[in-house]
């Protein structure tokens, strides 16, 4: 009988983790997540990108597992294109959340990722989609962003920073949100109790395995519940200081090969 993989799951963010700045995966990375393959792993994408998101980017990289998007909302099959599992943001508890922050801080700019499979991403005028290649359709009004079911709102200030932003929306919505910094320019609002360790416990659960049998790759605070939910926390070079400060461990660079320097040191 084969030895059982050191873990039985790579769980992996995307941006500023497996991807590089043009949205590809290294040759080295490629090879690495092989050999965990080779061991009996399995890769799990673990993303704050909602499931329209992330499509055309797993037909072009060949990705077919299972993915936890729209940070934990999501859970996805990316091989049968078949969403498993969703959990919605009630719309009147995230108005009433923003008005919140609002009172705090002043006047915020909004966006929503839809639920769904096939959701859109809405922005109100003014606000800035920090991540260009992602596609977003303009509302004239906010209230057009609630239109439709969501699975989280996206907000920007005009003047205070991400860390800012984030501890000022935390303070301001109690229970009626989970509050995230899940990258450059992106505070988000997601359903109460939901998070990368929730989507990730989920998922888990879906393939008959514990997370505590993974291993974490990530960058931005958004990861800190992934490294909470899985057996071993890998920070890249280029993560936040909270991430890196929870991590066991710091690898290189998203652009240096960091999960792949890793990968091939447990399962090489």
């Amino acid at each position: 009988m084969p030895l059982p993989p050191p873990y039985a799951l790579v769980a992996t963010d995307l941006d500023g983790t497996l991807l590089r700045r043009d949205d590809t995966v290294s040759p080295r990375t490629r090879a690495a997540l092989g050999l965990a393959a080779a061991a009996g792993s399995r890769h799990l994408v673990v993303t704050g990108r909602p499931v329209p998101g992330v499509r055309e980017l797993f037909a072009q990289l060949g990705y077919r597992g299972l993915a936890v998007c729209g940070q934990g909302t999501q859970v996805y099959d990316a091989g049968a294109g078949r969403m498993i599992r969703a959990v919605g943001l009630d719309r009147e508890a995230a108005a009433t959340a923003l008005g919140k922050i609002e009172a705090q801080v002043g006047q915020v700019f909004a966006a929503v990722d839809q639920d769904g499979a096939d959701g859109r991403t809405l922005t109100e005028p003014g606000y800035l989609m920090p991540h260009p290649s992602l596609p977003a359709h303009r509302a004239l009004h906010r209230d057009e962003l609630w239109a439709a079911p969501v699975i989280k709102v996206l907000i920007r200030h005009p003047e205070l920073d991400d860390d800012a932003l984030a501890a000022a929306a935390h303070a301001a919505v109690g229970d009626l949100a989970t509050v995230t910094l899940s990258g450059p320019g992106t505070v988000e609002l997601q359903p109460y109790g939901i998070d990368k360790g929730a989507g990730i416990a989920r998922a888990a659960e879906h393939l008959g395995l514990a997370p505590a049998t993974a291993i974490a790759f990530g960058d931005m605070p958004n990861d800190l519940p992934m490294f909470s939910s899985c057996g071993y926390g890998v920070a890249m070079a280029n993560a936040h200081p909270l991430l890196r400060a929870a991590a066991d461990e710091v690898t290189l660079s998203h652009e240096d090969d960091g999960v792949a320097v890793v990968l091939e040191r447990v399962f090489g």
